[in-house]
């Protein structure tokens, strides 16, 4: 392949394949499906001081631990469940995000039910629910965070939602594809 006709793609995934597969495959696409969005607020909150690969490389133990990320069975989860947990050393143990996870679960459903989905709450704060395509030409030129990241998580903390701060908020956007930021000429914009 010429230097011409290589494929050009965000230079934060690096070579790894995990990574390479998530951005080409998953990252700023949107998501509307209410499973998959509670998954990033799981995965996207017990990254919360940690890189994202770290997370990426447990995902698939989070959808073993976590009831394949079926809201309503984490919901119930218990203390024997947290102490479970605790030891699975397939995720990230600490206690705070698995308690977040459980609490999180339980406003995920309420919020669903106020809303219909929790789709149709998260991406009632984007105009016509659409997402925002940003242009950069560098990834270190995208923010850790935004006004609306700054509202959607002001609003989720008072709903009770833990570790979803805006830096989180953002990244979740960006995972789900609320924000797309991939760069200019990136095959995957």
């Amino acid at each position: 392949m010429t230097q011409e006709n290589a494929i050009v793609r965000c230079a934060w995934c690096g070579t790894d394949p995990l990574y390479v597969k998530y951005h080409d495959e998953e990252w700023g696409k949107p998501v509307y499906d209410d499973q998959t969005l509670f998954e990033f607020l799981i995965l996207e909150s017990a990254q919360a001081g940690l890189s994202w690969i770290t997370v990426l490389r447990k995902r698939e133990n989070y959808r073993k631990a976590f009831a394949e990320f079926d809201a309503k069975k984490v919901a119930k989860f218990t203390a024997t469940d947290i102490e479970r947990l605790m030891q699975d050393i397939g995720i990230i143990r600490n206690r705070q995000k698995i308690e977040a996870a459980i609490n999180n679960a339980k406003l995920f459903l309420s919020v669903q039910e106020e809303h219909g989905s929790f789709s149709d709450y998260i991406w009632g704060f984007l105009p016509v629910k659409k997402p925002i395509i940003n242009s950069f030409e560098d990834h270190k030129n995208a923010p850790a965070w935004t006004e609306l990241s700054d509202r959607i998580s002001a609003e989720m903390k008072k709903k009770g939602f833990k570790f979803f701060g805006t830096t989180i908020c953002y990244a979740h956007m960006q995972a789900t594809g609320m924000v797309n930021d991939h760069i200019d000429g990136c095959f995957a914009k």
